[in-house]
């Protein structure tokens, strides 16, 4: 815990049995069968160690990058790790509210961090100015969890500077149709892009993710990357799911969890409660009076939410609620402890 906020808390912790889980964001309850085939394929070849050759090529290709481009991980968990391990960095921005765990990593590096809070008055919109021009690492969520706020990828470039390094967390952005405003197609100077597998995937058990640098930074992480981090079912998930059969249907499902947003967005809203900025990924970010004993009511009736007062710049009002198909149930039950 670190003073005010816990950063280890994630979504995880607020499910239970029995519970309609929507805290955590992993839009599938278990990997797609064509996707479970190839995991069951690879496990003959277990006592082997990983290779990741073929992992890292159908990431480049998937992305239109060169393979020294490309730094698989063990989720993007461990990007944040090895990017607060080897940047070198002296002064850290962190832009919250956002995923806590690039600071947990930068604070467990033994580097301070500065919080770069941005405004619910505003929607969540990013300032480049905020940044403090003397930050050498800078870590911003596109779209950003819990807010779900999508950044413009001119925004994103506005912070980019010389001796900086912009690490842009995209693990949701193959949620939103089109994945508007990435950066991952793009080698840009000082600019480093985290993808992550799991979500679009239901494979968080699996832990794949993955880096996209310039080469002398991906070199960098490497060189501090424990050896076969990543296991051969997670080398087979990045491979299989870098496909064009896999991106089409990444597109589809991302299409699907636009419409139920959208859905769940308007009975939010006809029950007067407040939703953070314009909400692009698969989950919202609401502001409730009350919120901690709303959440609880909520796990009465059978349904699991994300409490929002782990998240920098946030209090105890504040809930991430995850996008279902069917969330009717939910929201007659939200209906009876709010208004």
């Amino acid at each position: 815990m670190d003073g005010d906020y816990d950063l280890l808390h994630h979504g995880d912790r607020e499910v239970g049995e029995g519970l309609v889980d929507l805290a955590v964001n992993v839009r599938l309850p278990e990997p797609p069968e064509w996707l479970r085939q190839e995991l069951a394929a690879c496990l003959s070849g277990l006592a082997a160690y990983p290779d990741v050759g073929c992992a890292i090529e159908a990431i480049a290709a998937r992305h239109g990058r060169e393979a020294a481009d490309v730094l698989p991980t063990a989720g993007a968990a461990e990007a944040f790790t090895l990017l607060a391990t080897a940047a070198g960095a002296r002064r850290v921005a962190v832009v919250h509210p956002q995923f806590t765990e690039p600071e947990a990593a930068v604070r467990a590096a033994g580097l301070p961090v500065h919080r770069v809070l941005l405004d619910a008055a505003d929607g969540f919109t990013l300032k480049p100015d905020a940044v403090p021009a003397e930050a050498d690492l800078v870590f911003v969520g596109n779209p950003t969890n819990p807010t779900s706020v999508l950044h413009p990828a001119e925004t994103l470039r506005r912070l980019c500077a010389p001796g900086r390094l912009l690490v842009v967390d995209e693990a949701f952005l193959d949620a939103v149709p089109g994945e508007p405003e990435s950066l991952a197609a793009h080698r840009l100077p000082g600019v480093a892009v985290i993808r992550s597998l799991t979500k679009t995937w239901g494979i968080a058990g699996l832990r794949a993710g993955y880096v996209l640098a310039e080469p002398d930074v991906i070199a960098r992480l490497r060189a501090v990357q424990p050896p076969w981090s990543v296991s051969t079912p997670a080398a087979v998930a990045m491979v299989a799911c870098s496909g064009a059969r896999a991106l089409a249907e990444a597109e589809e499902l991302a299409r699907v969890a636009e419409r139920d947003l959208g859905t769940l967005v308007a009975g939010l809203r006809r029950l007067g409660v407040e939703v953070a900025g314009t909400p692009r990924a698969p989950f919202v970010l609401v502001r409730i009076p009350g919120a901690a004993r709303v959440r609880e009511s909520l796990r009465e009736a059978g349904y699991a939410v994300r409490r929002g007062d782990t998240f920098p710049g946030l209090d105890g009002d504040w809930l991430r609620i995850a996008v279902r198909s069917e969330l009717s149930g939910f929201l007659a039950a939200l209906r009876e402890h709010v208004g």
